[in-house]
């Protein structure tokens, strides 16, 4: 169904926003894929039956579409939808309208589902600065070995003091690190869009201490051009760096910060709001995170809000 051609420019736009805006909160990268191409489908289908303006759309056209979508044949395997898929579907549509409720306010759409709950706030993990230093010392004791040590400060340096996303993080080479231009090479960036992330010279001399003092000590090291190596000295993976987070998590035995549901894409969220709360302007913000528009970044407008609304009620 990705392949349904749309023509109204304003379903199409929606639908890039709606992705950007799904990657920005941490969804899964499947997530990411899928609900979209879902929405479109939707959209697909409003524009068939010749509807146009989302405002005028109302519950009585999407249980019509989710009528539609139950005797509409498998594109696949033949028979019936299953209904895993149209409960991804309703899952589609339910962010889509989370997404409006917070970015396109002259935007109305006349549909209440299921579960949806009309006041709804988006609740993201954010951690303080000093949670975050809290991290970078519990690196001392998140692993026995000193090389290893290293590493998860490498790691936190990577996805925290440089904003980078899981998957960039994971592809940055020894020689993507720019130490003379205190500069990162992004190569691997969203959309395989390229871009320079600026480091500072105290996040360099942990990256460089790593690079030559403990990277060494991994097998098979000179094989890879990696950064970050695994224990058989190949490129790490999504899923080793999720587990070395949780090790540093436990590292720090503060309870607080250990009950906290911290992801990768937390310590993204974390520098993003601390650089606005620092009043860093937005375009600086929006060009830092490698976002393709600075609707992207306003998702940040709204948690630095709502931490500071924490604040007051403390």
């Amino acid at each position: 169904m990705k392949k349904l051609p749309l023509k109204s420019t304003s379903f199409i736009t929606l639908i890039y926003s709606y992705t950007e805006w799904l990657d920005v909160l941490g969804y899964a990268s499947s997530t990411v894929y899928n609900l979209p191409n879902h929405l479109k489908e939707f959209f697909y289908y409003l524009e068939q039956k010749g509807h146009k303006d989302i405002s005028l759309i109302t519950t009585q056209i999407v249980k019509e579409y989710y009528n539609h979508l139950s005797n509409r044949k498998n594109q696949r395997r033949g028979g019936g939808i299953s209904k895993a898929f149209l409960n991804k579907h309703q899952q589609a549509l339910k962010l889509f309208l989370k997404y409006l409720k917070e970015h396109k306010s002259n935007i109305k759409f006349g549909v209440h589902l299921k579960g949806e709950k009309t006041n709804y706030q988006e609740s993201k993990t954010i951690l303080t600065q000093e949670e975050v230093k809290e991290l970078f010392e519990a690196c001392n004791f998140s692993h026995m070995a000193e090389h290893f040590q290293l590493r998860d400060k490498a790691i936190l340096v990577l996805l925290y003091s440089c904003g980078l996303r899981r998957n960039e993080a994971v592809h940055i080479n020894t020689e993507d690190i720019l130490f003379e231009k205190q500069r990162i090479y992004v190569r691997k960036g969203k959309n395989y869009k390229e871009r320079f992330v600026p480091i500072n010279k105290y996040n360099l001399n942990v990256l460089e201490e790593y690079i030559f003092e403990a990277r060494s000590e991994f097998l098979k090291n000179y094989q890879t051009d990696a950064l970050l190596l695994s224990n058989q000295g190949r490129r790490i993976s999504d899923l080793s760096i999720a587990n070395r987070l949780k090790e540093i998590i436990n590292a720090t035995e503060n309870e607080t910060i250990q009950e906290k549901p911290i992801t990768l894409h937390t310590l993204r969220h974390s520098i993003a709001t601390h650089l606005m709360q620092n009043k860093v302007p937005i375009k600086s913000i929006s060009t830092f995170l490698g976002h393709a528009s600075l609707e992207s970044t306003q998702i940040y407008v709204h948690l630095v809000k709502k931490e500071a609304q924490l604040k007051d009620d403390v």
